[in-house]
């Protein structure tokens, strides 16, 4: 994972433990309420006390994050211009945590969350329903805010275009499954 680069000067692993610390920043102003230390683009829909209710355990969410591309050294490919593609890197990762962790519960929960973590990326109006009933739904789209922002130097920071792609993208979901999340209670 250190060998490894998501983009130019950041490793994998680096990508990993950046995400947790922009998770650490946005867990502490939810549950504390400590001023963010970092420059976010924040949903109207963060408030919402579903968010805080529904996020699995720290420790738990904490090695997800950091570790969630530990398989993407295996699946990496080059094509024919010189970019890099890591395809169905989240299973790999999964995969690969079992392989290198304990049969524990967490490992388990870790390695299925790993397997899960593009789904909020690309998530569809039909897989709506299905991924709102996830035990996990709410700290997959809470990572994947932190994710988005993670990469948005990769994007040219929060004001570039594809950094507000991908913020539209999880604006609206994060809306929609909150709302479904509250019907099913």
């Amino acid at each position: 994972m250190k060998t490894c680069f998501q983009f130019e000067d950041m490793s994998i692993l680096d990508h990993g433990i950046s995400v947790h610390e922009w998770f650490k920043d946005l867990y502490s102003h939810l549950m504390q309420g400590t001023p963010l230390q970092r420059e976010w683009r924040l949903p109207d829909w963060i408030s919402d006390p579903l968010i805080r209710q529904k996020l699995l355990d720290f420790d738990i969410l904490a090695t997800y994050q950091i570790y969630h591309d530990c398989g993407k050294p295996l699946c990496r490919t080059v094509d024919e211009n010189g970019k890099q593609h890591f395809p169905n890197h989240a299973q790999e990762s999964a995969k690969r945590w079992l392989e290198l962790s304990d049969v524990s519960p967490a490992a388990h929960q870790i390695a299925r969350l790993m397997a899960m973590d593009m789904d909020i990326h690309l998530l569809k109006a039909e897989q709506l329903e299905e991924f709102c009933r996830r035990p996990e739904a709410i700290s997959l789209l809470i990572t994947g805010l932190c994710e988005i922002h993670s990469n948005a130097v990769m994007f040219g920071g929060i004001e570039s275009t594809g950094f507000k792609i991908k913020w539209k993208h999880i604006n609206k979901w994060g809306k929609r499954i909150l709302e479904r999340i509250r019907e099913f209670q």
